[in-house]
Protein backbone atom coordinates (compact mmCIF):
# COMPACT_ATOMS: atom_id res chain seq x y z
CA UNK A 1 0.00 0.00 0.00
CA UNK A 2 1.10 3.53 -0.60
CA UNK A 3 2.76 4.98 2.45
CA UNK A 4 0.56 7.25 4.48
CA UNK A 5 -2.80 5.81 3.36
CA UNK A 6 -5.19 4.52 5.98
CA UNK A 7 -8.25 2.38 5.42
CA UNK A 8 -11.36 2.70 7.59
CA UNK A 9 -13.26 -0.31 6.22
CA UNK A 10 -12.88 -2.31 9.44
CA UNK A 11 -14.22 0.58 11.51
CA UNK A 12 -17.12 1.07 9.09
CA UNK A 13 -17.87 -2.67 9.03
CA UNK A 14 -17.89 -3.06 12.81
CA UNK A 15 -19.27 0.26 14.05
CA UNK A 16 -21.66 1.38 11.34
CA UNK A 17 -22.87 -1.93 9.90
CA UNK A 18 -22.23 -4.11 12.96
CA UNK A 19 -21.04 -6.96 10.77
CA UNK A 20 -18.43 -9.20 12.39
CA UNK A 21 -17.87 -11.30 9.30
CA UNK A 22 -15.34 -9.98 6.81
CA UNK A 23 -16.72 -12.30 4.13
CA UNK A 24 -20.29 -11.10 4.68
CA UNK A 25 -19.19 -7.45 4.39
CA UNK A 26 -17.10 -8.24 1.30
CA UNK A 27 -20.16 -9.82 -0.34
CA UNK A 28 -22.24 -6.78 0.61
CA UNK A 29 -19.85 -4.45 -1.23
CA UNK A 30 -19.37 -6.97 -4.07
CA UNK A 31 -15.64 -7.57 -3.53
CA UNK A 32 -13.80 -10.87 -3.14
CA UNK A 33 -12.87 -11.76 0.42
CA UNK A 34 -9.18 -11.95 -0.52
CA UNK A 35 -9.26 -8.41 -1.90
CA UNK A 36 -11.26 -7.11 1.04
CA UNK A 37 -8.78 -8.54 3.56
CA UNK A 38 -5.87 -6.88 1.72
CA UNK A 39 -7.68 -3.54 1.87
CA UNK A 40 -8.65 -3.89 5.53
CA UNK A 41 -5.08 -4.89 6.44
CA UNK A 42 -3.79 -1.93 4.41
CA UNK A 43 -1.76 -4.22 2.13
CA UNK A 44 -3.29 -2.71 -1.01
CA UNK A 45 -5.73 -0.08 -2.22
CA UNK A 46 -8.37 -0.37 -4.91
CA UNK A 47 -8.22 1.26 -8.32
CA UNK A 48 -10.14 4.54 -8.39
CA UNK A 49 -13.24 3.20 -10.15
CA UNK A 50 -13.56 0.33 -7.66
CA UNK A 51 -13.03 2.73 -4.73
CA UNK A 52 -15.82 4.93 -6.10
CA UNK A 53 -18.12 1.92 -6.46
CA UNK A 54 -17.45 0.78 -2.89
CA UNK A 55 -17.91 4.31 -1.53
CA UNK A 56 -21.25 4.61 -3.31
CA UNK A 57 -22.45 1.29 -1.86
CA UNK A 58 -21.48 2.49 1.62
CA UNK A 59 -22.95 5.97 1.05
CA UNK A 60 -19.54 7.52 1.72
CA UNK A 61 -16.96 9.60 -0.08
CA UNK A 62 -13.78 7.74 -1.07
CA UNK A 63 -11.72 9.91 1.28
CA UNK A 64 -13.93 8.81 4.19
CA UNK A 65 -12.79 5.23 3.57
CA UNK A 66 -9.22 5.62 2.28
CA UNK A 67 -7.34 8.71 3.37
CA UNK A 68 -3.89 10.11 3.92
CA UNK A 69 -2.61 10.07 7.48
Amino acid sequence: MSKGFKCKLKEIRLKEYMIDSKSEFARMIDISIQTYIKWENEESTPPLLIALKVAKKLNKRVEEIWHLE
